[in-house]
């Protein structure tokens, strides 16, 4: 993401490794299960082998996904750049956000992450969440200081209007 001139960014990150535990704990599942049946049906090498690779894989794909994802909130624009080969890059004006809203599952409370979700002045329905964030009241404190900051901005400037962004 290029920078506007004077454009400062308040939050920078990516899903927390904790949101990846659900995925890993599926992976080694899935690989366990895999590796009992070859275990049984073909011979011991086989079978772990098989919890080997499959561990392996889940590792590398948490690894990958979690890279894969960029979050940042500048004083000005909310940005969530996704992918390595192909990428897809989802960006609002500040200024359009109206809600921030933080979910939690008891799950999420423990491993203390979170989903942030921002509804904008926008009639599109993509979703514009930042998922698995470890502590998800930074992300909501970081849009409410670029709020104050336009407002001071925009009381600032001549004219003095708080029409935001």
């Amino acid at each position: 993401m290029e920078l506007h001139e004077g454009e400062t960014v308040l939050f920078e990150g990516h899903p927390s490794w904790r949101a990846a535990l659900l995925f890993f704990l599926k992976g080694f599942v899935i690989g366990v299960l895999v590796g009992a049946i070859l275990w049984f049906a073909v011979s011991e090498v086989a079978g772990v082998a098989a919890v080997v690779v499959i561990a392996a894989i889940t590792i590398l794909a948490s690894v990958i996904i979690r890279s894969a994802i960029d979050y940042k909130i500048t004083d000005e624009r909310l940005h969530i750049r996704r992918g390595i080969l192909s990428k897809n890059i989802h960006e609002t004006r500040l200024g359009r956000v109206q809600d921030v809203t933080i979910s939690q599952s008891v799950g999420d409370r423990i491993l203390r992450i979170g989903k942030v979700e921002f509804d904008t002045a926008s009639e599109d329905q993509n979703r514009f969440a930042f998922e698995g964030i470890a502590n998800p009241d930074q992300v909501r404190q970081a849009v409410d200081k670029a709020h104050r900051m336009a407002e001071h901005r925009a009381e600032a400037s001549p004219g003095g209007t708080t029409g935001g962004l």
